[in-house]
């Protein structure tokens, strides 16, 4: 793993010589490829992951007179190596103490080499995904769809904690824009006739978003999509299902949390993700059935297009996942809470009564189907291909 830094705090009793001996061996025993810094913090906090090696004891003095200087360089928790030599663990517990005395948030990094080896890869993961993130500028077209009264953001906390900016936008001000552009054939085609004469307004509609991420210069936005339904009578399904593909974060109803995850779920694992709410649970198996009515066409295997299922009107994706194992991953509007569990997709159906994309899934614990019945973040969770619940709990925890 790239741009991992080692700086270290020593005590002046210590023999310079042996710790150096020492320090040599711990860190080869570790097979991390890393950068040594030793006690030159000039560049503390610049880029990719900072190990703070509490290489003796007796240095807690020395660090509490660094701390000033780290704080103004890097808001990020401290992360402390130690070796458990020459005292560095008991050393590492009073600074680690003193700093969550001060509101501070930090670690101890310990155990044995293999441990220690992969701790730091998941902590330089981690620290690439929010390195990622940073920066980023993502839309809110419309508000919040009514019936989403628990997902709203804290834009405060998603500048602070992520760095990244909410951008409002009017939804009239889309509605201009799609009436503005010409008609315009689709690539896209479709057997059944309504669904066909719909593909043109559904292109209109993602030409017109195209151009608000452009001029916005978003990397990512969530649509209040049913106001389409009157407005223009189409929908944003198949727009949505090309932009995540491409790259841009597209989420439905205006939900802005799911927008939220989404984007961290894409910097984890490239893909966007399947914005779905559970249909139906089994809890005592752990089984759920998921359904939307897009999905990012990169996800699927193949896909088929039918009307959007609520209306009955413009075009909806009915897509094919590979069945294997898959991720569900949600944070709160907030950040002070997320839900990761993982889980094996059975299949995907075609049932006429529900969202066109449908998902089964089963839970690997199915005690975290209690979750959704007891203490659910919403109601739209973020399905995502592949096991990925370490590397997410860890980025949800270094957020809150």
């Amino acid at each position: 793993m790239k741009n991992i830094k080692v700086y270290t705090v020593t005590s002046p009793l210590h023999d310079e010589q042996t710790v150096n001996a020492v320090t040599a061996a711990f860190l080869k025993s570790l097979s991390v490829e890393y950068d040594f810094r030793g006690a030159d913090f000039t560049d503390y906090g610049d880029g990719g992951l900072d190990l703070i090696y509490v290489r003796t004891g007796g240095t807690e003095g020395v660090f509490k007179q660094l701390l000033p200087l780290l704080t103004q360089k890097s808001n990020r928790p401290f992360r402390l190596l130690t070796s458990g030599k020459s005292n560095s663990l008991a050393a590492s517990m009073e600074i680690l103490s003193y700093l969550r005395q001060h509101g501070l948030v930090g670690e101890i990094i310990h155990g044995a080499p293999d441990f220690i080896s992969r701790r730091i890869m998941l902590l330089a993961k981690v620290e690439e995904v929010r390195k990622n993130l940073e920066g980023s500028r993502l839309g809110i077209v419309g508000q919040p769809s009514d019936w989403l009264i628990s997902s709203e953001a804290d834009s405060g906390a998603v500048q602070q904690k992520l760095g990244m900016t909410l951008v409002d936008i009017p939804m009239q001000e889309l509605i201009e824009t799609i009436q503005r552009l010409p008609e315009m054939a689709s690539s896209e085609t479709c057997e059944e006739e309504k669904v066909r004469n719909a593909l043109p307004g559904a292109e209109r509609i993602y030409q017109a978003l195209v151009q608000l991420v452009g001029k916005y210069h978003l990397q990512g936005f969530t649509l209040r999509c049913f106001d389409l339904l009157s407005a223009v009578h189409n929908t944003g399904c198949l727009a949505l299902a090309k932009l995540n593909a491409e790259g841009i974060i597209a989420g439905c109803e205006g939900d802005v949390p799911a927008m939220l995850s989404m984007k961290i779920a894409q910097a984890v694992c490239g893909v966007s993700g399947f914005q779905a709410n559970p249909a139906t649970i089994d809890p005592e198996v752990g089984e759920m059935l998921f359904a939307h009515c897009t999905i990012p066409f990169n996800m699927v295997q193949r896909y088929e297009l039918d009307t959007h299922f609520e209306s009955g009107i413009g075009v909806g994706i009915r897509g094919y996942m590979k069945e294997g194992p898959v991720t569900i991953f949600k944070v709160s509007g907030d950040l002070t809470r997320h839900f990761v569990a993982e889980g094996q997709l059975e299949r995907c159906q075609h049932k006429d009564d529900l969202c066109r994309t449908q998902m089964v899934i089963r839970l690997l614990d199915r005690h975290q189907a209690d979750y959704f019945l007891t203490d659910p973040i919403g109601n739209h969770h973020i399905i995502l291909p592949g096991h990925h619940k370490e590397v997410l709990e860890a980025i949800a925890q270094s957020i809150k």
